[in-house]
């Protein structure tokens, strides 16, 4: 096995805005690399065929499928985030709320000083703590 890497599937051609939302709000983040769909392709052309981008270092992979599916991204598969600040974590709750839902909104739920869980305006879920 060469590596494990996160995989996300957009169905509203939103990859890209999504990776450059996420590249922009958490620190030490990048897109790695895009490959678009071209002309005469099976997607529309200029969405992600394949992209790749980091966030603190953990390689993410999505694309823009352009096959309608019947599924979507679910919380039960979510982003985990331990923050070092709870500046940070209210920096970064309110940044991926906005447009969203709060699954479980700030609060100390007993296993964390604070804790958050979301679903973003792109349908991509996260959680967001404090160590103990």
């Amino acid at each position: 096995m060469e590596k494990v890497t996160p995989f996300l599937m957009f169905q509203e051609s939103n990859a890209e805005e999504a990776m450059n939302f996420y590249t922009s709000i958490i620190e030490d983040s990048q897109i790695t690399s895009i490959a678009r769909y071209g002309a005469n392709e099976a997607g529309p052309e200029g969405t992600v065929k394949q992209a790749t981008f980091t966030l603190k270092g953990q390689e993410f992979m999505c694309i823009d499928s352009f096959v309608k599916h019947q599924f979507s991204f679910t919380p039960s598969f979510s982003i985990f985030i331990t923050c070092n600040t709870e500046e940070e974590l209210d920096f970064l709750y309110e940044k991926l709320i906005e447009g969203g839902q709060a699954l479980m909104p700030l609060n100390n739920y007993g296993f964390s000083k604070k804790f958050g869980w979301v679903n973003d305006r792109f349908g991509v879920s996260w959680q967001l703590t404090l160590p103990l």
